[in-house]
């Protein structure tokens, strides 16, 4: 074996033997007990990123755990087809090369987009299998597959025909840049410095001065058909029912009395665009006032702007508050904070326009989802997740559904323009079932997100019911971000409980967001972006997994710097090197039971046992980073720091056979159980070490689970080692206080009065001695005259290092008067600072508390030299 690990030379090696030997293939009828994740999927809209990277590991370690468990593992791959988002990124293409979608007409924009789909679908794929995804690749789905597509349009259909689905004019939240409807949950909302303009109507149906009116939006007033006041506020009191004058339009329209106006804002008088507004919409209806669209779905004022016509509707903006203020109508502008609703794809701002869409009635499908999660059915990791999913599911407005766009699932709503007929049907109809004429299909496509809410069982072959769909249906855990519990698991909720009469997934798991070091939001544009690519060439990929599963300290954000992956790096080279000694020193012919074994056989083996059971603990409450912490600390310190040097004195040469044997066998007997724990975090490197192992051995991806058992537990041996580690602690501390070089070989003394201690030390001599480098340990009943010694308390152990010979007293004295001299007077200036009232009254409290915590550290290190000197015999 190399002394270095190198990830480069294994890891594509053990995914092409995965799937060559069909590692992770379920099997219905294997008889075992099932367990199935359906993977978030991935949008085919570029390559996979470090958050995909989180989410992916976490679930890879589950399935291999489960798997390792005796459980048969469905791990369900696919990739979402992403309508908005996939669309954007081709037609952006598309514009460098001079050209639009309309260019290309339907049917060829949608071949383009295909073609875009297989290049980044397989790039997703194969950056999927390097990070070692255990995922059952036969069964691999993407949601415009004929199978899922059948599904949405079974939903749909059935939907429509219990009511559930319906079509109608309403206003919707618009991106004049997609060029679609977005839903609530597509928007996001930013606070923008505007303006809240006081604009004068003029009485128009007799005497007055009329109204003023606030509005953070001129340029919709030319589609105004009412001002509304508040019922109650006895300024308007004579005004309602009176006609006043849209400025810039002469068009007469009514003034109302709506409980909905706040006579608080601006002038209480508020215009009404039921076009353009959707509480202006709602009022409309209310009072029945007309809509008049005035903005166009591209953005430009339309022909019922007049002279605004063709406008962009900012510009418009401007120019109707210049003919505003020419004519006297602009009474005053103030500086006004507001949030803005935008496009979360495109961060355009949206434009509320009144339009024909498909709607889906939430409230029925929500009681059933929301009392799934308040009586266990489904549970959240972290619990407090689960306020969060309530508040959204109380809170609901119907979903609208339909998009305006060339990539997706295609409403399978036909129109019959004769008769008129709509048919809403699973398969195309040949004909109007009415009057036998010609059908155009509905032109929209479907939310993304209707066909991601059916992904638990769509991709398990309903509506069929599927060998698999019986099998795996519930699904036992979803593991994903908290920014889309009311994107997708919501409606998974939903739809699941409606079409399978069972939750989707019993388990949701929510992780955190991975950010920079500065806790902020990776971005391309803040340049703070780290590319998993360069992180698996850098580091090696089971660094980068477990240093995802370390950090994954349930529904909390993941500061992520790749400089921490170098210690993980470091850890998968330490285990290489640990095996690479035990198979230096444990041949095939060895291997075998440990027997009876030393204290530190019977130690590690007691330690493993625990470890097992604090894993088994951690993973069963989802705690990925306790379980890769328990498991970073048995092999780095338990096993590699103390074990294998304890093992080192019985396996040197003279050593008695039984003990070396002993030895060997734990050596294996360790090494075995730990790659077994470790390969659901770190698949490659344990997967290579476990073909080195004497013996023919099948796939450790198939190998068993340890169990705690399979160890014996000694908690006397563990209470025994804990004495002889806080010993050779002590020793060490005292070597580098007196500044003994590592190649000086020194004598230790130990006084155990305790006569069981005593007999402990006597037979662990030789193995503190060589973790200390001592030429030799003496357990003595009493010290008696030592002479000038370091000397220290451990364990209820005195212990002394004689220094005569060791070091140079007066040239030491010297050296540590001078580290006195120092600290002194470092101790002396921030006492001062301390004490100076202007520095406590005007310093920051952080700096005043790091002030105190300095000056308590240094109070204590000059204590420690102070001993010291007496210890060395040379005076405080």
């Amino acid at each position: 074996m190399d002394r270095e690990f190198r990830p480069r030379d294994i890891e594509a090696r053990w995914c092409e033997e995965w799937e060559r030997q069909h590692a992770f293939r379920a099997d219905p009828a294997s008889g075992r007990e099932p367990f199935c994740m359906v993977i978030p999927p991935p949008n085919v809209t570029g390559n996979l990123h470090i958050g995909h990277v989180l989410v992916y590991t976490l679930h890879d370690i589950v399935a291999r755990f489960e798997r390792m468990r005796g459980k048969d593992v469905l791990w369900l791959p696919g990739t979402d087809h992403a309508g908005i988002a996939t669309q954007m990124v081709v037609e952006r293409e598309l514009v460098k090369q001079g050209q639009t979608r309309h260019d290309l007409g339907r049917e060829e924009f949608e071949r383009r987009v295909w073609a875009w789909k297989e290049t980044y679908g397989g790039n997703i794929t194969r950056a999927l299998r390097r990070l070692g995804a255990s995922c059952d690749w036969s069964r691999e789905r993407f949601t415009l597959d004929e199978g899922p597509s059948r599904a949405v349009r079974h939903v749909f259909v059935r939907l429509y025909e219990e009511g559930l689905i319906y079509r109608d004019r309403y206003i919707v939240q618009w991106c004049p840049r997609c060029r679609t409807a977005l839903s609530d949950l597509e928007t996001v909302h930013h606070t923008v410095e505007g303006k809240l303009y006081t604009i004068r109507y003029s009485a128009a149906d007799g005497p007055g001065p009329g109204v003023l009116v606030a509005t953070t939006r001129p340029e919709t007033l030319l589609g105004d058909t009412g001002v509304a006041v508040h019922p109650g506020d006895p300024r308007y009191a004579d005004l309602v029912g009176r006609m006043v004058e849209v400025p810039l339009t002469g068009r007469r329209v009514p003034v109302v009395a709506d409980a909905f106006v706040d006579p608080a804002f601006g002038t209480g008088a508020v215009k009404i665009t039921p076009s353009h507004d959707p509480n202006d919409f709602a009022l409309g209806q209310r009072h029945g006032l007309p809509e008049l669209a005035v903005i166009e779905p591209d953005g430009r004022m339309g022909e019922a702007a007049l002279t605004y016509r063709g406008l962009d509707r900012f510009e418009a903006r401007q120019r109707v508050l210049e003919d505003l203020a020419e004519r006297g109508l602009l009474e005053r502008s103030v500086t006004h904070e507001h949030a803005v609703a935008h496009c979360q794809r495109c961060s355009t701002a949206i434009e509320p326009l009144v339009s024909t869409q498909w709607f889906v009635r939430i409230a029925p499908l929500a009681r059933p989802a929301l009392e799934a999660v308040e009586t266990g059915r489904t549970r959240f990791v972290p619990e407090a997740w689960s306020k969060t999913y309530f508040e959204w599911m109380r809170n609901l407005h119907d979903w609208c559904i339909s998009r305006q766009l060339w990539w997706g699932h295609r409403i399978p709503a036909w129109y019959c323009d004769a008769c008129p007929t709509t048919l809403v049907a699973v398969e195309p109809p040949c004909a109007c079932s009415r009057c036998g004429g010609p059908l155009r299909q509905d032109e929209d496509v479907l939310d993304t997100w209707f066909s991601s809410a059916l992904w638990p069982f769509s991709t398990l072959g309903w509506p069929e019911e599927t060998r698999d769909l019986v099998h795996y249906y519930p699904t036992d855990l979803l593991i994903t971000g908290h920014d889309i519990i009311f994107f997708w698991v919501a409606r998974m909720m939903m739809l699941g409980l409606k079409f399978r009469d069972e939750v989707p997934f019993r388990t949701v798991y929510i992780h955190g967001l991975v950010r920079d070091t500065q806790g902020q939001k990776m971005s391309k544009s803040k340049g703070n972006t780290v590319e998993p690519e360069e992180l698996q060439e850098r580091y090696g990929t089971d660094a980068m997994r477990f240093t995802m599963a370390i950090l994954a300290a349930p529904g909390n954000d993941i500061p992520l710097a790749p400089k921490r992956m170098e210690g993980y790096q470091a850890f998968a080279n330490k285990l290489w090197n640990a095996a690479r000694f035990a198979l230096l020193h444990a041949p095939a012919a060895s291997a075998g039971a440990a027997g009876e074994g030393s204290l530190a056989d019977r130690w590690i083996l007691s330690r493993l046992s625990a470890t097992i059971a604090e894993v088994d603990a951690a993973m069963a409450e989802y705690r990925f980073d306790r379980a890769a912490d328990l498991l970073y600390h048995f092999v780095w310190h338990e096993y590699c720091d103390w074990y294998i040097e304890l093992a080192k004195v019985d396996l040197a040469a003279g050593a008695p056979a039984d003990r070396a044997r002993s030895a060997r066998a734990t050596l294996h007997g360790v090494l075995a159980p730990v790659l077994r724990l470790l390969h659901p975090f770190m698949p490659f490197v344990t997967e290579e070490l476990w073909h080195r192992l004497p013996g023919q051995r099948p796939l450790l991806a198939l190998a068993s689970w340890p169990a705690a058992d399979d160890a014996p537990r000694d908690v006397a041996a563990e209470a025994d080692v804990a004495r002889v580690q806080e010993i050779v602690v002590k020793i060490r501390n005292l070597r580098g206080e007196c500044r003994l070089e590592p190649g000086q070989r020194i004598r230790v003394l130990l006084l155990a009065e305790d006569a069981e201690l005593r007999r402990l030390l006597e037979r662990e001599a030789p193995r503190v001695a060589a973790l200390v480098r001592a030429e030799r340990i003496e357990v003595l009943p009493a010290l008696g005259e030592v002479g000038v010694a370091a000397r220290g308390v451990a364990a209820g152990t005195q212990i002394a290092i004689p220094l005569e010979g060791l070091l140079d007293l007066e040239v030491e004295g010297q050296r540590i008067r001078r580290e006195l001299e120092r600290l002194s007077a470092d101790v002396l200036g921030r006492a001062r600072k301390l004490a100076d009232a202007g520095f406590l009254a005007k310093a920051p409290p952080e700096i005043v508390e790091k002030e105190r915590r300095l000056h308590a550290e240094l109070l204590e290190e000059r204590a420690k030299i102070e001993r010291h000197l007496t210890t060395l015999g040379l005076g405080p």
